[in-house]
């Protein structure tokens, strides 16, 4: 009795033991059944809870019809004072879209049962933004469904939907529409034309589309629209400013020729009239002084008035040299130089000898400077002949680093340069001339070493182009022909 007793306690308590096995097992494997339904469910449900979520109804233009275009156009603000943490866009257009933000183009899409989602988070800052989608409605009813969230860290978020709120643009508008930043008279507001699941859009929608996040767009400063203005006034202003430029030369060059025409004038006037008088004077003085008896008073004074009448001529003979436009060349320059150095000492004891480069340059020499260096040369040839005491003169003309030498040295007594005052001679007046002209003024002399006079000037460089056409061609050749020097 007793060990059937125990026999049956142990069968028990097997069975209940098993029991329990398998109560747990039971248990574990409802569990996992309740995990998978659940994540099967969580698999694909949320796609479409999350495609429809935070949109609108169906909206159009108050009519349809078939290969319709639909331009739909928003605006919105976004506060400042703290950053975006996610901003997203879902919709959809029965049949086809274009969508832009800001003027930007940023998707398109062409199935309405797939609503495409576009990460828009880096693409929007604070302050007025724009959308705008251009749709197209192939046949049929046509129609779009659209949501915005944008999302704050602590504010609240802002959510846009389709509705009655969007206006449509006209489709002969030009396509500066989508940058609008505020609506236009002509437009007005679209027309809600059914609900998400509302006839014919029944069985909506059938997936999601997802696009990768755009990158903030990134405007340089050339890009921006100040620095294109300034550009473009800076490119104005230049154009103004060569016109200006233009203007002056074509003055500056007329006004040249007419005064070339005005020198060759004077210069012939003064050659042909006032050398004729001076010339008939002289003939007249000759005559009465030889007229005069041998001592006479009258016989001097008639020998100073034929001094002073060739003085004159002298005189007379380089102002017609030097507004004679004909001679405004450097060869010219070295030529007269070389020919009055001659004649000058020619009524001297002092042999002159010439030392000129062959090739001197046909350049223009300006009337002031040529004038000058001219004077200069004059005033070291009178000082040679009035003080050196020599009995010989080298005149050298030659270029250096686009510069013109003209050295005047005799072989006379020279001097000590130190103990002549200023007052007592030309040498000042020869300095200031060089000064006056850009030009540099060098004495050397020794006491029984004769003395060197070195002038200086800068040579102008040769003009190219129709510049130097201007200026050569400012006095016509037959002008010019009717003009000599003595």
């Amino acid at each position: 009795m007793s060990s059937r007793l125990v026999k049956n306690l142990f069968s028990f308590r097997r069975r209940v033991r098993v029991g329990c096995w398998l109560a747990l097992l039971a248990g574990f494997f409802g569990v996992c059944q309740v995990r998978a339904d659940e994540a099967s469910q969580m698999q694909s449900v949320p796609w479409e809870v999350e495609a429809t979520n935070y949109i609108g109804p169906w909206i159009w233009d108050t009519n349809f019809f078939a290969k319709q275009t639909c331009r739909l156009w928003k605006s919105f603000y976004i506060p400042g004072g703290e950053r975006i943490s996610h901003a997203s866009i879902h919709l959809t257009v029965d049949n086809g879209f274009t969508l832009f933000l800001d003027g930007q183009e940023i998707g398109r899409g062409s199935d309405w049962r797939t609503i495409t989602e576009y990460d828009v988070t880096q693409l929007l800052t604070s302050g007025w933004h724009r959308l705008a989608v251009e749709a197209f409605n192939d046949r049929l009813e046509g129609g779009l469904i659209f949501g915005m969230f944008i999302e704050f860290p602590t504010q609240t978020p802002i959510h846009i939907v389709s509705d009655s709120s969007w206006f449509i643009a006209p489709t002969d508008a030009s396509r500066a529409w989508i940058w609008q930043k505020r609506d236009l008279p002509d437009w007005h507001h679209a027309v809600v034309v059914g609900s998400i699941n509302a006839h014919p859009w029944e069985k909506f929608p059938y997936g999601l589309a997802r696009v990768p996040a755009f990158a903030p767009v990134i405007i340089h400063f050339w890009q921006r629209g100040w620095f294109q203005l300034t550009l473009s006034l800076v490119c104005v202003a230049t154009l103004l400013f060569c016109l200006w430029l233009a203007t002056r030369l074509a003055t500056q060059s007329k006004a040249q020729k007419l005064l070339q025409v005005e020198r060759v004038r004077i210069a012939r006037d003064i050659h042909d009239d006032l050398g004729a008088q001076l010339t008939q004077l002289l003939l007249l003085s000759e005559v009465a002084r030889r007229e005069q008896p041998e001592g006479s008073t009258a016989q001097s004074q008639f020998t100073q008035l034929c001094e002073r009448a060739r003085e004159l001529a002298q005189a007379m003979d380089e102002v017609v040299w030097a507004v004679n436009s004909r001679r405004d060349t450097v060869r010219d320059f070295a030529s007269y130089v070389c020919k009055y150095a001659q004649i000058y000492l020619s009524a001297t004891r002092i042999r002159c000898r010439l030392d000129v480069e062959s090739e001197m340059p046909v350049a223009m020499f300006e009337l002031p400077v040529r004038r000058n260096l001219f004077l200069a040369v004059k005033e070291a040839l009178n000082n040679a002949a009035k003080h050196s005491q020599a009995d010989e003169l080298f005149l050298r003309i030659y270029r250096r680093e686009q510069k013109l030498f003209v050295a005047v040295e005799d072989n006379g007594q020279g001097f000590d340069g130190t103990l002549l005052g200023g007052e007592r001679n030309g040498l000042s007046n020869m300095a200031q001339r060089m000064a006056e002209i850009g030009g540099h003024y060098e004495l050397s002399s020794q006491p029984g070493s004769g003395c060197l006079v070195l002038l200086t000037v800068p040579l102008p460089r040769a003009k190219r182009g129709w510049f130097r056409l201007a200026a050569t061609d400012a006095v016509s050749p037959s002008a010019l022909e009717t003009t000599g020097s003595r």
